[in-house]
């Protein structure tokens, strides 16, 4: 059973979104980073992909078609044509093209929520994912899927597919975000191809209609979250969504990694788009970030002493930004302190934000949207960074802030708990100031703390800057910890105990 450990493993990941292809959050920088991590460490690694519309024209200028046409057997055989994108170094893409699916602007939703057939989309791309090996004559050791779209990928494996070429080849499901689960009316059995005899509770069956993650943490081989501690938060009715009993159950199956990021794209050092490249031996050039950055947005001659606070983020409930947003006002009141905020989302947050910047333009600036060059600066140029989130898998921006030697300001949930060491902790080994309750009172509390440090106690905040910056986020751990789970995914599906 040990010889598995020693040899090169074919992994195919399938996921709804890999950067830059198509992005809409997290998952995106996660699904590529992770795969190009596994391929240098000498793993074949290929990724599946639909092929959107929105993909960039100059990244599909890339891509091969590969001869032939794919037979997607759902409940009716469905043709489809695949693509490849094979880079220099890193893992190949395959991108299989269903325009009636995927010739859309949008990945998820349109302006009145998610689209109606997404259960057919994704169903579709699974059941594709399942076909592929032999379409290409390779046959992979181990599925990688992630979210609920991925999430029947584990379903076809240990029924229809349980016999024949993939019998012996193992999944492991990450969840990124347990709050999408891909809910669906049970006529979507058919439609996949799938025996009625999994519509019962304890497999598909939720509410009386079908529930795709549930099915995959059901049958998924191993179990991964993207932190260990948010692997032990769904456990429980606060942040299990209803699935806390599921995993409690696969609790022997599941486990937690945190994210890696890549240190190759944010690395203040080697940054193309920041007007100073720094170091954390170095650390006084990125003050010339923050005076570039509050020239620009607040128009000053010159910069002042004030700290720069940002927020980079999605805006909906689970970030907390409504939280920042009600105390705001309050804060550049009775603190001297600057605020930038990047973010889009629910249009009453958006509003909101964008009339209290209104109200203070040379204490405020909200940037209603997102930009990934701009992301880049304002991390840069932040003395912190407030991330109030409710409940966080993993979260990155974090990552990318410390990566940055700029300080966060987090709750004490998920990912976040598990990557900052508080102010509280000492400064010899603090990287950020950590909060427990997410009231309007903690998070004042906990900015305070943060601007007292920064005016009184300089020499701290330098050392909390390079304590940050000298973490290793990278991929180097994580992706080890992956390989271990994949072995003993593995070993599981060949029957070892």
């Amino acid at each position: 059973m040990f010889f598995v450990h020693l040899s090169k493993l074919k992994i195919l990941m399938v996921a709804s979104e890999a950067a830059p292809f198509a992005k809409a959050g997290g998952l995106g920088d996660v699904v590529s980073s992770l795969a190009d991590s596994l391929a240098a460490l000498g793993h074949d690694v290929r990724v599946l992909l639909p092929l959107y519309f929105l993909i960039p024209q100059d990244l599909k200028q890339g891509f091969h078609p590969l001869p032939g046409v794919i037979s997607v057997h759902l409940g009716q055989e469905h043709w489809a044509r695949l693509w490849e994108f094979v880079p220099a170094n890193g893992p190949r893409y395959y991108f299989i093209e269903y325009d009636h699916f995927f010739f859309r602007d949008r990945l998820y939703d349109g302006p009145y929520g998610g689209f109606e057939d997404n259960p057919q989309r994704f169903a579709f791309l699974c059941r594709a994912a399942i076909d592929l090996p032999e379409f290409l004559q390779w046959i992979p050791d181990i599925y990688h899927v992630h979210d609920w779209m991925a999430a029947l990928v584990p379903v076809y494996l240990e029924t229809v597919a349980r016999r024949g070429p993939l019998a012996h080849t193992g999944s492991v499901l990450t969840i990124h975000n347990l709050q999408h689960q891909g809910y669906a009316h049970q006529s979507i059995i058919d439609y996949a191809g799938l025996p009625w005899g999994l519509w019962q509770s304890d497999k598909l069956e939720a509410c009386g209609g079908v529930n795709f993650l549930k099915g995959g943490i059901y049958f998924a081989n191993k179990l991964t979250t993207v932190s260990p501690t948010y692997a032990e938060e769904i456990r429980t009715p606060a942040f299990g969504c209803g699935l806390e009993d599921i995993f409690r159950f696969r609790g022997g199956d599941l486990v937690g990694i945190l994210n890696g990021i890549d240190e190759n794209l944010w690395n203040p050092a080697t940054d193309p788009t920041l007007p100073a490249n720094y170091d954390r031996n170095n650390l006084e050039k990125k003050s010339l970030c923050k005076m570039n950055f509050c020239q620009q947005r607040f128009g000053d001659a010159k910069s002042d002493n004030r700290p720069l606070f940002v927020a980079i983020s999605r805006l909906y409930a689970q970030k907390g930004l409504d939280v920042l947003a009600d105390i705001l006002p309050w804060v550049v009141e009775t603190m001297s302190v600057r605020f930038a905020i990047l973010g889009c989302g629910e249009w009453l947050l958006e509003e909101h934000l964008a009339s209290i910047a209104h109200r203070s333009p040379d204490r405020i600036w909200f940037y209603r949207g997102y930009d990934e060059t701009l992301a880049h600066q304002m991390t840069a140029a932040a003395d912190f960074f407030v991330m109030p989130s409710r409940f966080e898998p993993c979260g990155l921006t974090q990552l990318y802030s410390m990566r940055y030697g700029t300080l966060p300001i987090v709750h004490a949930t998920g990912g976040l708990k598990d990557s900052v060491v508080s102010r509280a902790h000492g400064v010899e080994r603090a990287t950020g100031f950590v909060f427990n309750d997410l009231t309007h009172q903690a998070l004042y509390s906990a900015i305070g703390w943060a601007c007292a440090t920064y005016y009184d106690h300089p020499s701290e905040i330098l050392t909390m800057r390079q304590n940050g910056m000298c973490r290793d986020f990278s991929w180097k751990q994580s992706s080890r910890r992956y390989l271990e789970c994949y072995h003993w995914a593995m070993e599981k599906k060949m029957g070892f105990p």
